[in-house]
């Protein structure tokens, strides 16, 4: 692009060069340290424990805090970067993101750690709505558009993997804080290349962020998850329901302003928009899938298989080449498919490979998961790519970054849904499965403890004699498996209640993605002004 603005149509999209290309692969970075983020502590958690001592409340804000923040912050962030500038934002939150992880690197104590982690949350949200809004104004030719929306995806996907990989190598020679530092080379790489590489675009005739409305936001976000995840650690209670409770009340506050707002921060407009709700259902549905079945992956391969994090960690790269290949393969198959048979076939290839999941069993079981796994990636991986692209494509160009927003926290309570809802009901079948095989020779005292997760059978049944401590593991794992295979039994149900809603309310949508409803109301307008330059 050129400096000042240029005038684009819908009929004639420029398409991306080499720079936007590039461009796209420094974006594709600092998603994937975004992503490591997320994982890449998992590992550090007994070295911590020893080192900085925290409670058990302390240890769960330790691991939990940055999602928190990042779900809760992802709204406002997108909204920002439209009225300040998305790239601007972006580099002011890479710069951010490197000082507060040398900050969380040297934390001497257990606070700091936590709001260390915290204020990387904050600002990691910049990243996910910048990248995903600014790939919108990079990529104007939708074939580009959608490859560069694979590529996109694949970045999470490729760091969530190699999170827990990098991170055993480096927990092997080095300490804890350094799994901190593996961001700050990459966001000084974004710092550096950015301005050169990445346009800028700003809404030109924004007002000023609504600070009443981005607190509500961040509340409301933050009281729903936060009650999500006490769900799926502690079961339904009444701090879980008046958390979630009031949460949705708050959320609903929200809404509300937007509509007395004269520049709204969430323009509820979108949301009559048909392809835009549906989308933005169908990418809850997947993630909800995708996290709930992945709890449960992770779990077996260490407590039932016995692997190492970093040998569990290996074997998850396959189902990260499934998200690849499968990312990259949906902006081809959708150019000659309509979007409703590109997702419906996904999610039901996701519903087959959750079927596969079923029948894992206690011994000589990898071979299955794996394959389980990479049939999953290979499905939803399209549905994800596709559904982003029809989220974000929905709005103008000057709603992109909120667009994007929208998009990512959705995916996050898909992914907070999923792991409390599904792993709620793998705990309760897990309970009772334990109750019906517990050996009568468990001290009651270590019985409750085993009876809690897994984990803590497995360390149960390290305290006891040999004989009565494998029983107890077996009986364990069984029912660990029993619950794995009916919450991988509903999951594949989901899936297809995905593929149900796609075909019924995507049918429109022709190859490409084009429909009435977005093409005039969603999508560019017949000309728009894209300020800005490189």
């Amino acid at each position: 692009m050129n400096a000042g603005s240029e005038t684009l149509t819908t009929n004639d999209a420029p398409r991306a060069g080499r720079r936007e290309w590039l461009g796209l692969g420094v974006l594709a970075l600092a998603c994937l340290v975004y992503a490591m983020d997320l994982t890449v502590l998992h590992l550090a958690v007994p070295t911590i424990s020893a080192e900085l001592r925290p409670s058990s409340a302390q240890l769960l804000w330790i691991i939990d805090i940055y999602g928190f923040l990042v779900a809760g912050s992802l709204i406002t962030m997108g909204t920002l970067g439209d009225r300040l500038g998305r790239r601007k934002l972006l580099l002011i939150g890479a710069a951010a993101f490197s000082v507060i992880s040398i900050l969380a690197a040297l934390s001497t104590s257990a606070a700091m750690l936590i709001a260390s982690r915290a204020l990387l949350g904050i600002a990691g949200a910049t990243v996910a709505p910048s990248t995903l809004s600014l790939i919108f104004t990079m990529f104007r030719d939708p074939g580009q558009r959608g490859t560069a929306i694979g590529i996109w995806i694949a970045a999470f996907s490729t760091g969530g993997a190699v999170g827990p990989v990098l991170g055993g190598v480096l927990l092997e020679r080095f300490w804890w804080g350094s799994v901190f530092l593996l961001a700050v080379p990459v966001m000084g790489l974004l710092l550096a290349l950015g301005p050169h590489l990445l346009p800028e675009y700003r809404d030109p005739d924004a007002g000023r962020l609504d600070l009443v409305s981005a607190a509500l936001s961040l509340v409301a976000v933050l009281a729903v998850v936060f009650g999500l995840k006490a769900i799926a650690q502690d079961g339904l209670g009444w701090r879980a329901a008046a958390f979630i409770l009031g949460g949705l009340t708050i959320g609903f506050v929200f809404a509300r302003r937007q509509l007395t707002l004269a520049d709204p921060m969430l323009d509820l407009r979108l949301f009559r928009i048909p392809a835009f709700t549906v989308a933005l259902v169908i990418n809850l549905i997947s993630v909800f899938v995708a996290f709930g079945y992945f709890l449960f992956v992770a779990q077996y391969l260490q407590l039932v298989l016995g692997l190492s994090p970093l040998h569990a960690g290996l074997w998850s790269v396959p189902s990260a080449a499934g998200f690849i290949v499968g990312s990259q393969l949906a902006p081809w198959i959708v150019r000659r498919v309509r979007p409703a048979v590109v997702i419906g076939v996904g999610l039901a290839l996701a519903a087959i490979g959750l079927g596969v999941l079923t029948q894992v069993g206690s011994s000589g079981g990898l071979a299955a998961l794996v394959t389980a796994s990479l049939i999953i990636s290979l499905g939803l991986a399209p549905v994800l790519t596709l559904t982003t692209d029809l989220i974000v494509g929905s709005a103008t160009p000057a709603r992109a970054g909120a667009a994007a927003g929208i998009s990512e926290t959705c995916a996050e309570l898909g992914g907070a849904l999923g792991i409390a809802i599904l792993g709620s009901i793998g705990v309760g079948v897990y309970r009772r499965a334990l109750d019906v095989g517990l050996p009568a020779t468990i001290p009651p005292g270590m019985a409750a403890i085993a009876r809690d997760t897994l984990g803590g059978a497995a360390d149960v049944a390290g305290q006891l004699p040999a004989v009565p401590g494998a029983a107890l593991l077996t009986v364990a794992r069984d029912a660990f498996i029993r619950g794995m295979h009916v919450t991988a039994a509903l999951s594949a149900v989901v899936a297809l209640v995905g593929v149900i809603l796609a075909a019924t309310a995507l049918r429109h949508l022709g190859p490409g993605g084009a429909s009435p409803d977005v093409a005039g109301a969603a999508h560019l307008p017949e000309e728009v002004s894209v300020p800005g330059a490189y």
